[in-house]
């Protein structure tokens, strides 16, 4: 399916938010998906990631999660200054702040034209992001590739953002997945995660955790991806998102 590629600023509250919009051709209205990055911003890696998504009949808008300050207009490099600037990004950034940026993306999916409902995906801190998207009642559907810091609730500049303990208030379908072998998320903190969501009354749930998956295993630059374990995560959380 041939695609088309746009950037449009969206008005943040106190910023504006550089944003992909990624479609199908046609005017033909779709789903919509807010699809949060990794801790290093809009790279090629995520956008095609983003192109597969909606390649499959979504409106995909990935927004900066760093729309503020010395990352914003920023794509990082896959190296350890990239990776300690995204960091800093993180570091710098409240919850309050990622609550307000994701709403005003939200507002400006709600008032396309081309987009008729709204779903939530993103990976590693993207992940714990769309957690919180997930929080919001207009998001029909969520789907977390290994959320860091969802177990403890550290997200940015917070040391607990609290998602976990308002998961009762999520009234969309949630979909989570996992790899065995992620440090960052081992199997303690997805028994807590597990645990917390079947507390809050979500025991109807999609996890899959993924046998030999390390962190980032989507990643398609570096030597943790794995193209079969996308593949297949990609399969599901698309499955999932249609129905």
């Amino acid at each position: 399916m041939k695609l088309r590629e746009d950037e449009v600023m969206v008005a943040g509250r106190d910023c504006p938010i550089r944003t992909a919009v990624i479609r199908p051709l046609g005017d033909e209205p779709r789903p919509g998906v807010l699809l949060y990055t990794d801790i290093f911003q809009l790279t090629e890696s995520t956008l095609r990631s983003a192109r597969r998504i909606a390649a499959a009949g979504f409106v995909v808008c990935v927004p900066e999660i760093y729309p503020r300050g010395p990352l914003a207009g920023v794509a990082l490099e896959f190296d350890d200054e990239g990776k300690q600037a995204g960091l800093a990004g993180a570091a710098a950034t409240t919850t309050e702040q990622f609550d307000a940026d994701r709403i005003a993306v939200l507002d400006h999916m709600q008032t396309r034209p081309d987009v008729t409902s709204l779903f939530a995906a993103g990976f590693c801190i993207g992940g714990h992001l769309a957690f919180r998207a997930a929080l919001d009642p207009r998001v029909e559907a969520t789907v977390c590739f290994y959320p860091t810091g969802l177990h403890n609730g550290a997200l940015g500049a917070d040391p607990d953002a609290g998602s976990l303990a308002a998961a009762s208030t999520i009234r969309g379908r949630l979909m989570i997945v996992f790899g065995a072998q992620d440090p960052h998320v081992p199997a303690d903190a997805r028994v807590q995660i597990l645990a917390a969501l079947y507390a809050a009354g979500h025991d109807d749930l999609e996890l899959h955790v993924y046998s030999g998956g390390e962190h980032a295993f989507m990643r398609d630059i570096g030597p943790r991806h794995d193209p079969v374990l996308t593949d297949l995560a990609l399969t599901e959380a698309l499955a999932f998102l249609r129905r």
